[in-house]
């Protein structure tokens, strides 16, 4: 374990390979059952370069005239969103420290040159239940602030099997990836990237 900033735990190789081929392989289900989508930024229309679905009760979007927000239906499909595996419950359980469950699991999918900008995770209304992210295939480059958006950065290197919690002081900060480094990943094809981002939504 590795304090990056107060609150902001970085846990280096936490899941082991075969730990990381079942996340795979559950990920493959919830994709068949709530298939993937482009997300677009509020107000613009602009595209993400991440394209995304969502496993729990709640699932988070973005679109131009809705904005950010959380719903329990896939956007395209109006389904509910596929239940989240057990073995993501057990992970917000042994790493993140809060005793409410997690009720969003957002799945992004990184292509080859997928990057995601500098934000805060801030749409939830449990301030107190940190975010729990899961990195999976490519090795990315993390980066990581303050509360406001001018703070000074620092970035590290998140891997497969990687786990970070931002919680605590670091709750707010900034953070997004900057790039991918290609020829890092032996468990996805073409130097892709999937990140898990396990969200407690509603008050506990």
């Amino acid at each position: 374990m590795i304090e990056l900033a107060p609150g902001l735990i970085y846990r280096p190789a936490h899941f082991s390979r075969v730990e990381q081929e079942a996340l795979v392989a559950a990920i493959r289900d919830i994709v068949r059952a709530a298939p993937l989508f482009t997300p677009t930024m509020p107000r613009t229309g602009k595209p993400f370069s991440v394209r995304m679905t969502n496993c729990g009760p709640l699932g988070w979007v973005s679109d131009r005239d809705g904005g950010y927000r959380y719903q329990a239906t896939h956007p395209a499909t109006g389904e509910p969103w596929p239940a989240m595996p057990p073995a993501l419950l057990d992970a917000w359980r042994d790493l993140a420290g809060f005793d409410a469950q997690p009720e969003a699991c957002l799945v992004n999918f990184y292509a080859a040159g997928a990057r995601m900008g500098l934000h805060v995770d801030s749409d939830e209304q449990e301030p107190r239940a940190p975010v729990l992210s899961i990195s999976l295939g490519a090795t990315c480059l993390f980066r990581y602030g303050g509360s406001k958006r001018g703070d000074p950065t620092k970035s590290v290197k998140l891997s497969s099997g990687d786990a970070v919690v931002i919680g605590g002081q670091s709750r707010f900060c900034h953070h997004g990836v900057d790039r991918l480094f290609p020829g890092t990943s032996t468990l996805l094809a073409n130097d892709a990237r999937i990140n898990l981002t396990l969200r407690r939504v509603t008050p506990a």
